[in-house]
């Protein structure tokens, strides 16, 4: 597992910080289905301010902007990386407030769930 991120802020769309790829790895590891599959983080209709983060385990496709951080290979489709350019996925294991959150620079609204967001 590598200890720092092989690819920069600046060339990225999406940034994973080290919890979160730590957490994305441990998943990987407890279900077996996901071997070999890297984390898809995308942006689709729906949610409370009309567009809302998805974060998903899948394989590379067409069009897709891959970029790797700490051993986490990250998947981005052209049309998510429009609203995403800029965001930051982070990972927190605290009993209040735990789990997943993306930090957005694009949304000008942000739902208060924090899964939804307007542009």
């Amino acid at each position: 597992m590598s200890t720092t991120a092989t690819t920069n802020a600046e060339e990225s769309i999406v940034t994973l910080t080290e919890a979160a790829a730590r957490e994305i790895q441990s998943m990987g590891e407890r279900d077996p289905a996901n071997a070999g599959k890297h984390l898809r983080v995308f942006v689709e209709a729906g949610g409370c301010s009309g567009l809302q983060y998805g974060m998903v385990f899948d394989e590379l496709r067409d069009g897709d902007l891959p970029r790797e951080f700490y051993g986490v290979r990250v998947l981005v489709d052209e049309f998510s990386a429009n609203y995403l350019k800029g965001a930051v996925v982070d990972f927190s294991d605290a009993l209040t407030g735990g789990g997943f959150k993306i930090t957005n620079p694009n949304a000008r609204q942000a739902c208060g769930c924090g899964k939804s967001f307007e542009a």
